[in-house]
């Protein structure tokens, strides 16, 4: 079983609501090799939607530099942005938002909401199943075993249709390995090569729900 809660509440409280359970930071600020599945990792050779030609560092900067506002359109500049710093665009320096554009070359401007479906989320899968299926694979297994597993995210909102609240990446993964990935075709089954590279080969793994998933490092 795969739940999501808020990095920001303390361990022991998670613990308490679920006292078996491994806790796993998918968040920028994980210490272990979860922080692959954050947004803003920089993975590097993501496509960028509706642009040929042109690839990001991290799902973020794609997110970040499609963005237009009142004072400035796109920027380019930051899909090569690796350092996992200073992606964010915000109102405070921009003014206010416009929409995301459909392509850097695009004219059309999308929605907050529309964006999320053609932009974020495709992006996200991408990344998912190009830059960390061994990851997934694992985290599958895992969650099939019994095991269950809360991944810590700072946003929890799994609602694409809710404006309000950031999206959680963590509902993406939760739904990506339940097969239930929103806003395009479900391609959540790894391949058998990808299963066999991911073999623990007998080794032993740590199951103190106080840890992070070990098994997840590679």
């Amino acid at each position: 079983m795969i739940v999501i809660e808020s990095k920001r509440k303390k361990p022991e409280t998670i613990l308490k609501k679920y006292p078996d359970a491994i806790l796993a930071d998918v968040t920028s600020g994980a210490k272990d090799g979860l922080v692959k599945l954050s947004p803003f990792y920089p993975h590097g050779g993501i496509p960028v939607p509706f642009s040929d030609g042109y690839t990001a560092t991290c799902v973020e900067a794609i997110w970040q530099g499609l963005k237009v506002f009142e004072g400035a359109d796109i920027d380019v500049q930051m899909f090569k942005n690796d350092t996992m710093k200073n992606i964010k665009r915000t109102v405070r320096r921009f003014g206010k938002p416009l929409g995301h554009r459909k392509g850097v070359n695009g004219k059309e401007l999308l929605g907050y909401i529309e964006a999320r479906k053609q932009i974020y989320i495709p992006t996200y899968r991408w990344m998912l199943e190009h830059r960390v299926a061994p990851i997934i694979e694992r985290l599958k297994e895992a969650s099939n075993s019994g095991k269950t597993i809360v991944l810590l995210d700072y946003d929890t909102n799994a609602d694409v249709e809710n404006a309000k609240k950031p999206l959680s990446h963590a509902s993406l993964i939760k739904a990506y390995v339940e097969g239930t990935y929103p806003y395009g075709e479900n391609s959540s089954k790894v391949s058998k090569e990808k299963k066999t590279s991911v073999t623990t080969k007998g080794k032993s793994r740590k199951e103190d729900n106080n840890t992070q998933l070990d098994l997840f490092n590679e």
